[in-house]
């Protein structure tokens, strides 16, 4: 009984931490490896208020908590 109620916590206790909020500027350092992998090489990554998103398409990540968004314009050449 005592191992499967230590099983019940540690799952809890893993679920918490991977629920937990993503700080900004580390979500956008992950979204801009994935970008540049794909050899994307003229584009601009911005982290924003919720209320400064004009866009929804442009929105590729949400951050601290979900009060900020990361959005992606690809410059054209």
């Amino acid at each position: 009984m005592i191992r499967f109620a230590f099983t019940v916590l540690g799952v809890l206790m893993a679920s918490a931490v991977l629920a937990a909020p993503k700080p900004c500027e580390e979500l956008k350092a992950e979204i801009e490896a994935k970008i540049q992998a794909r050899g994307v090489t003229s584009y601009t990554l911005e982290i924003v208020p919720n209320n400064e998103v004009h866009d929804q398409n442009m929105v590729v990540g949400s951050c601290d908590g979900g009060t900020r968004k990361i959005i992606y314009q690809k410059n054209d050449r």
